[in-house]
């Protein structure tokens, strides 16, 4: 899991929007409402949509946890709301809430708990692996951490999609700096991607690196502007119109204000 992602990170991605994103190039070919009108031989698009469920799935388990179920109820209750989506293609059914895969999933999840839609959990995992696997003590272990305060499920629900979000983009990020042989420049440097880090300047994290100075603070600027690329991406592929980019990252931002 990667380190918790804040305010600061959030001001950093309401930076201008990346060139490739303004000229309309980078918004993703299979935006998420074109996988609510797959059809069973479309795989590739069941594949998207799938990959979205398993980014997502701890902000549902949350949500549900929130709803005052326990452990073991919650771990079902969240197999059964995607098995639902991804084998019985439920999401061609609800109401797509204004455009934002957020909007639609949190819609749907209280829809299916409203009707308290239960299955033995033999019956519902029955005949293979689950759709979206879930780790029990890792879903757990981060609903232990969450604070005690007084976040109604749909606030936690959104609060931990904006984490997970962030959380996302800065793996991709990562995976780019290993692929490339650069995972120590990027365990050195990522912290400045808000402005701070445990590494006290530029020149301190350059003798980690071998690095200049100078060729630090460019390697940090090439950083943020590639997580703001990669971030604009993401959320593009949970929006509806390229327009809405700019407007969920605003709303990412008061999420952490609140």
């Amino acid at each position: 899991m990667t380190p918790y992602l804040g305010s600061a990170e959030l001001k950093l991605m309401s930076e201008s929007s990346p060139e490739t994103l303004e000229s309309g190039k980078a918004f993703p070919q299979t935006p998420w409402t074109v996988l609510l009108n797959v059809r069973d031989e479309n795989t590739l698009g069941s594949d998207a949509l799938a990959e979205l469920c398993r980014i997502y799935w701890y902000p549902v388990y949350a949500y549900i946890r929130r709803r005052g179920k326990n452990p073991e109820d919650a771990e079902d209750l969240a197999q059964g709301f995607f098995e639902g989506f991804l084998r019985r293609g439920d999401f061609a059914t609800v109401d797509r809430a204004k455009g934002r895969l957020r909007s639609f999933l949190a819609t749907a999840i209280s829809h299916y708990l409203s009707q308290e839609y239960r299955r033995q959990s033999a019956a519902r995992r029955g005949g293979g692996r689950p759709l979206v696997p879930i780790d029990a003590d890792e879903a757990e272990s981060r609903y232990a951490e969450e604070p005690s305060d007084e976040l109604s499920p749909e606030k936690l629900f959104e609060r931990k999609w904006a984490v997970t979000s962030l959380e996302t983009v800065l793996d991709d990020l990562k995976a780019e700096y290993v692929a490339r042989g650069k995972q120590s420049v990027f365990d050195a440097l990522s912290g400045f991607l808000a402005g701070s880090s445990a590494v006290e300047s530029y020149a301190a994290a350059g003798e980690l690196c071998d690095m200049s100075e100078s060729a630090v603070k460019m390697t940090v600027h090439r950083m943020r502007k590639r997580f703001r690329d990669l971030l604009h991406r993401r959320i593009a592929a949970t929006v509806e119109t390229a327009d809405e980019v700019e407007s969920e990252i605003r709303w990412m931002m008061a999420t952490f204000a609140e």
